[in-house]
């Protein structure tokens, strides 16, 4: 019988890397797993420390349970660096930067009193879930959402400044209709007050008393209702637009059916004639 081949440094590394990295196999969709259950718990554990009547019966209890998970956090930091052929590259990506950020602040508190609050950020790393659902796809979805906005966002300016500008306008008409007596003390009030009817929020806190002021907040809720509508179809057209399909046939496979902005054929790979 031959004798087993001894396992080397890099088959070593490869085998961390492929359960803590891959989500395709058994073990590495049950250490993701396991991960996101760890950050739910310490981010439940940092929450509950910011209750008084709790943190003041468990903190004892709270803080070995977030020195545990900060523990193995710690040692899954250093394992992916070990594991990874670039390590740089990793530790300044964004998971890197957002697996270091998620241990700094439990060391920090041991000198900055307080500072433990700040895993919070640990909820970033729950992003994971989109490489452990196979999720990923969504992120392209977003993409194109986000290029919308890019390319509308001129529109939108223009158009957050004109609600601004409606908002001083019919601030200052409040401001003269009803006066200091009836809680429009200034002109900045009577601004955040028509603001806010704008948007629909319409905190209460102000309200007109006098018939004609009564007559332009309708005036003013109604507008409001009128612009809601517009950053929707901004973006709707922009959305259409980008991802729009043409009939553009390919030279070499005259198949249709392509992106209005691409330049190769999705089907063959052949240049489109433009």
């Amino acid at each position: 019988m031959e004798p087993s081949a001894a396992v080397g440094p890099h088959d070593r590394k490869a085998a961390i890397h492929r359960v803590i990295f891959e989500a395709d196999t058994a073990s590495g969709k049950f250490f993701d797993v396991a991960l996101l259950f760890a950050i739910l718990a310490s981010i439940v554990t940092v929450s509950l420390e910011t209750v008084d009547s709790v943190n003041a019966d468990h903190h004892a209890m709270l803080r070995t349970v977030e020195w545990v998970i900060t523990v193995l956090f710690t040692v899954e930091y250093a394992l992916r660096l070990y594991c990874t052929e670039k390590s740089k590259e990793y530790a300044t990506s964004f998971y890197g930067i957002v697996d270091l950020l998620a241990i700094l602040p439990t060391y920090l508190s041991l000198v900055f009193v307080g500072a433990q609050s700040l895993l919070v950020i640990r909820a970033l790393r729950l992003l994971r879930i989109f490489r452990v659902f196979k999720l990923g796809r969504y992120i392209a979805e977003a993409n194109l959402l986000g290029q919308a906005v890019a390319q509308s966002r001129t529109r939108i300016v223009i158009f957050l400044f004109t609600v601004t500008v409606l908002g001083f306008i019919s601030g200052a008409f409040m401001y003269l209709i009803e006066g200091p007596k009836n809680g429009f003390t200034s002109i900045p009030q009577s601004v955040y007050w028509s603001l806010t009817t704008i948007t629909g929020t319409g905190y209460g806190d102000t309200v007109p008393v006098t018939p004609a002021g009564k007559m332009v907040a309708v005036f003013i809720m109604v507008l409001g209702y009128s612009l809601i509508i517009v950053p929707t179809g901004i973006l709707s057209s922009e959305l259409v637009r980008i991802s729009e399909i043409t009939t553009r046939s390919c030279q070499a496979c005259s198949r249709e059916g392509h992106d209005a902005n691409a330049k190769h054929c999705k089907h063959c790979g052949e240049a489109l004639p433009s």
